[in-house]
């Protein structure tokens, strides 16, 4: 038995990257398959895994070490449940545009929810700032103002020019970093530049929808140095949530969560209850009304999962 990282998922293969450097295609074993794990794949890129040699000189991946975090969504697949995007992550960036495609409001605080769902450090990535006229810029400081008052990290970039990169470096060292973002916000490109010799295939946005074009197809794993890992993700046009109790949906804002104790009543759903202290800072422009729209329009979605809860496979 051999422990290895699973680098790359194209559905039924996976290619292992073994403790001593070596890359192998492994297969999981069919029981796998038939496992209560409401997810369209049993195995995603990062996981750390056990591999075997059968009988026929074929690997397979016997067991899956226990996951320290993920990033889930909701799947186009609706035979499953959801989609893990990639595991075991110390940072995941967050490629946002203000224009060309615009990233929404709501794609951002889905994410923001769903990393602080699984305990994984987000950095917030404001792309293509070469581009933005005074109008973006004016929409780009709203959006700084908003997300460092939620207590995230936040940073300008233009890949194309250059700008950040080196401030980038220094922030993913010795890191498992998931790259994600809409298509068309730069996740190739960027990646492209922190490792020039992958020359992954770059999207060009389409004029008349103002989006960007897949072109990485399976989320993938490349080693940025010996201790530092990229992980390269399709792009995402809408992010669905997954496996949350709406009754703690506020515990994932944190800018809400530290207003939660000063609420009259400990239950106070921040919706129309007297006394709530997310209401009042609202209603003083305390509080961003756009990040407060994205919450009511979680809270009150239809959800039926339940296996977040300390499940890690």
């Amino acid at each position: 038995m051999q422990k290895g990282t699973v680098y790359r998922s194209t559905g039924s293969w996976y290619d292992v990257k073994l403790e001593g450097g070596d890359f192998i295609k492994a297969r999981i074993q069919g029981k796998f398959r038939n496992l209560s794990i409401r997810t369209t794949n049993p195995v995603s890129v990062g996981d750390e895994v056990d591999v075997l040699m059968n009988d026929n000189d074929e690997a397979v991946i016997k067991n899956i070490h226990p996951r320290k975090n993920y990033i889930i969504r909701k799947s186009v697949n609706l035979s499953k449940e959801a989609h893990i995007i990639a595991s075991n992550l110390d940072l995941a960036i967050l490629l946002v545009t203000v224009v060309n495609p615009l990233t929404s409001p709501g794609f951002i605080d889905r994410f923001t929810v769903t990393a602080e769902a699984y305990n994984i450090p987000l950095l917030i990535v404001f792309n293509k700032v070469e581009i933005y006229d005074s109008k973006a810029l004016a929409k780009l400081e709203q959006l700084e103002k908003s997300y460092s008052n939620a207590c995230y990290q936040t940073m300008r970039m233009s890949v194309l020019e250059n700008i950040g990169t080196e401030d980038l470096k220094k922030k993913i060292q010795n890191k498992s970093v998931l790259v994600s973002g809409n298509s068309g916000a730069g996740k190739s490109t960027l990646i492209n530049n922190l490792i020039p010799d992958l020359k992954l295939k770059v999207g060009k946005i389409s004029e008349t929808h103002n989006t960007g074009k897949h072109t990485t197809t399976f989320a993938e794993m490349f080693d940025y140095n010996s201790h530092t890992k990229i992980i390269d993700t399709p792009g995402i046009k809408g992010f669905g949530l997954v496996d949350f109790d709406k009754e703690e949906l506020a515990t994932f804002f944190p800018e809400m969560l530290s207003m939660l104790k000063h609420c009259r009543f400990h239950n106070c759903k921040h919706i129309n209850e007297p006394g709530c202290k997310v209401l009042e800072q609202l209603k003083s422009n305390n509080f961003s009304n756009t990040r407060y729209q994205s919450y009511l329009a979680m809270y009150k979605e239809d959800g039926d999962s339940n296996y977040r809860k300390n499940n890690f496979l």
